[in-house]
């Protein structure tokens, strides 16, 4: 199958071919595969290769919603039995997962052909990906720009056109952040809808989730229907439609009050890109019938990003340091920057860590009663375009400093010194509108209206309150509708030549 047929075809049209006998999972496979050759080695989105496992998936039987497509597994969790799932991380580079993860098994039965894995910061702790394991993963719509994270490794190979849809997760922003960047459509669902299980239950107190990044909208709607629903290791059984999530997509969502936020309370002004985005949204929703009314942020933002962070910096002592339990690792084994969260994760008390979780039900609150008035709220996904790749690089002199403060064990000093909030100036002030739907638990999405005067994607972000993600699915058909964006390619001069 010639790389032109294949990229017209988001993974329901390609898995349709399949089961129409226009072409076999074996065919899909290996167009993906030279695609990655061809492209990979400019935008480094795949990091680990199963193309043993792929070959002998392709030629068995695949029934399911997406029977012979070919897949890509996030490089963080999404484990396949027999496979390294390093999470960029340099002490789990050799160690094969014992078993497929929940969400694994799921995409299995779908009839999916994992053929690799994706690039991810390290944990997944970062809104870029650039982890020194693996090295930077790059935008194919510019090169010198970051494809987002923690999803930027599947972002940047859905861009590319290695394959339709690619597994993502999502713990502070990195499926919206990665769609943003990269032109896609992204879907985080409510808390609890997809399980973590087997290994795990709640990733970072129920704030994080598995999903996909896709081309179309109803490629993730069907991929909702795969993966949605209870596991017996669940901590919870969570709310599901009554229907297919596929069914909401060309169901008209209805007149819709929208609150629109263009400011944000952690940095001055947004990019004058950002505020055409929204601003541009907002009209497009005006146009089609929708009521949109300009509103403040509906919960206080700086105290949000420093719970978020608090939390943030305790589960990562609690991973390094049963990292190291199981595996002996040492210091050399984590990256400088995770070193430096995970040590402001122990010097926080057990009061204050429980007191940031706590507060979670503040925004909840908030949040509930901007939802009492509005169906949705809509800002940037991004303040600015996707920064630089290297530009949120920890400088030397930064990086000198912090190695001396571990060594004398001054992390302690650290919140006097004004540390945290310079984390936040730094690492949230360019995507500081993500992280309320992963704290409050909220399904959210990235949808891909605006490019730059650059042709650089920039998305934009609904939150829905509980049980949304329909609303969500019928307003992106919609907008998919108005101004479709598949076609939307990068040039392929800038992955090609």
């Amino acid at each position: 199958m010639r790389f032109d047929e294949y990229a017209v075809h988001d993974g329901l049209g390609l898995a349709q071919l399949v089961r129409e006998g226009d072409v076999t999972a074996t065919e899909l496979l290996e167009t993906a595969q030279a695609r990655a050759a061809a492209v990979n080695p400019r935008i480094n989105a795949i990091v680990r290769w199963m193309s043993a496992e792929a070959q002998a998936r392709a030629v068995a039987p695949l029934p399911g919603a997406f029977g012979g497509v070919p897949f890509l597994l996030k490089d963080l969790f999404q484990e396949y039995a027999g496979v390294t799932a390093s999470g960029g991380c340099r002490a789990l580079a050799n160690i094969p997962a014992e078993a497929h993860a929940t969400v694994t098994q799921r995409w299995l039965d779908a009839g999916l052909v994992p053929f690799g894995r994706t690039n991810t910061p390290e944990f997944g702790s970062k809104a870029i990906t650039e982890p020194d394991l693996h090295g930077p993963c790059r935008n194919p719509w510019d090169l010198q720009r970051t494809p987002g994270g923690s999803s930027g490794g599947s972002a940047a190979a859905v861009a590319a056109g290695i394959v339709p849809v690619a597994g993502a997760s999502d713990g502070g922003g990195s499926i919206r952040i990665p769609a943003a960047c990269c032109g896609l459509f992204g879907l985080k669902p409510g808390r609890g809808l997809i399980p973590n299980g087997p290994a795990l239950g709640e990733p970072l107190q129920g704030s994080a989730t598995n999903g996909v990044l896709s081309r179309s909208v109803r490629d993730t709607a069907a991929m909702l229907d795969v993966l949605a629903g209870m596991e017996p290791t669940s901590p919870f059984a969570p709310w599901v439609p009554d229907g297919p999530f596929l069914d909401e997509v060309g169901r008209a969502p209805g007149v819709l009050r929208i609150g629109v936020q263009t400011t944000c309370a952690l940095r001055d002004t947004l990019h004058p890109e950002a505020t055409r985005a929204v601003e541009d949204a907002a009209s497009l929703l005006a146009e089609l019938g929708h009521e949109v009314e300009i509103v403040p942020a509906p919960v206080d933002e700086r105290a949000l990003a420093r719970d978020f962070l608090t939390t943030w910096f305790v589960e990562g002592a609690y991973i390094i340091d049963d990292i190291r339990r199981r595996t002996g690792a040492g210091r050399d084994g984590f990256e400088l920057d995770s070193r430096v969260m995970a040590d402001l994760g122990r010097v926080t008390s057990s009061i204050e860590h429980c007191a940031a979780i706590e507060r979670r039900h503040d925004y909840v609150t908030a949040l509930a009663s901007f939802f009492s008035r509005f169906d949705l709220l809509l800002t940037p996904t991004l303040a600015e375009p996707p920064v630089r790749v290297g530009s949120l690089a920890t400088p030397k002199p930064m990086q000198l400093a912090a190695k001396l403060m571990l060594a004398l064990r001054a992390t302690r000093f650290s919140h006097r010194l004004g540390v945290v909030e310079d984390l936040i100036d730094k690492n949230l002030s360019w995507v500081p509108f993500t992280q309320l739907a992963n704290v409050t638990g909220r399904p959210a999405m990235s949808v891909p209206l605006h490019w730059t005067a650059e042709d650089v994607p920039l998305g934009v972000q609904f939150v829905a309150p509980l049980r949304g993600e329909a609303t969500l699915l019928r307003l992106a058909a919609q907008l998919e509708q108005a101004r479709p964006w598949s076609d939307r390619r990068p040039p392929a001069s800038r992955l090609e030549g």
